[in-house]
């Protein structure tokens, strides 16, 4: 125990050091940047990717193995729910909302994020947005249905358009043109600035966005069946 005490004792006058030591080197020290002449990093990406939106073009062309993992562990994630709920009980009472006005306005509310969600992954390579943007509006106005319809019937309409399918769909099919641009063959650039243009980006920005909101619509009936609640 004494030990112990002592080892604590130390390592709070190491922290108490690291801390002092941080704040000197951000009050004292200069930053060091380097000198960029006559380069815009921002035209250079746009031109590389043929994408107005400079942020897609990063993400889907130089940052492209990090997004190909991004989508490898948001997969891991909802199969990770599924396997560790698997042998709970299901939960016998679900909470929702079924007031009038809290029903309208949730509706409303899905309507809403359920367009942006879309503009998104269509636009998002002209404007502020893509594919993660667009599925995280999806997967709100999903949860915005759930907790104001019965469990029988969003697990129905859940089935009835095979969302686990398309799901596995959009990811097969996104790992694929990833490998394909990662080994140089790409789509024509087309006019930059239009809808038809940056090449594969926006058919990775929306398949993006459907593996994101199916996704999320999976892991939202999985906590609805075994928690009750959101």
């Amino acid at each position: 125990m004494k030990s112990e005490s002592t080892v604590s004792s130390v390592m709070k006058w190491v922290y108490v050091a690291a801390g002092i030591a941080l704040f000197f080197k951000m009050v004292l020290l200069p930053n060091v940047a380097p000198e960029l002449i006559n380069l815009s990093i921002v035209d250079a990406v746009v031109q590389d990717a043929g994408v107005s939106n400079a942020v897609s073009g990063i993400i889907f062309r130089n940052r492209l193995y990090d997004t190909i993992f991004e989508v490898v562990v948001f997969t891991i994630a909802i199969l990770g729910s599924k396997y560790l709920l698997a042998n709970e009980r299901p939960f016998c009472t679900v909470y929702r909302f079924t007031d009038h006005p809290s029903v309208v306005l949730a509706r409303l509310g899905a309507t809403i994020s359920a367009l942006v969600g879309i503009e998104l992954a269509i636009r998002g390579h002209l404007s502020p947005g893509g594919g993660f943007a667009a599925g995280v509006a999806g997967g709100t106005a999903i949860g915005l249905v759930a907790i104001t319809a019965s469990t029988e019937w969003m697990q129905g309409v859940y089935q009835r358009w095979q969302a686990a399918t398309w799901e596995k769909i959009s990811v097969l099919v996104f790992l694929l043109l990833a490998v394909m641009t990662l080994i140089g063959l790409e789509l024509p650039h087309g006019e930059l600035g239009t809808l038809f243009s940056g090449g594969v980006v926006p058919i990775l920005n929306i398949l993006v966005a459907m593996k994101v909101s199916l996704g999320s619509w999976a892991v939202i009936l999985i906590f609805i069946r075994y928690r009750g609640l959101l």
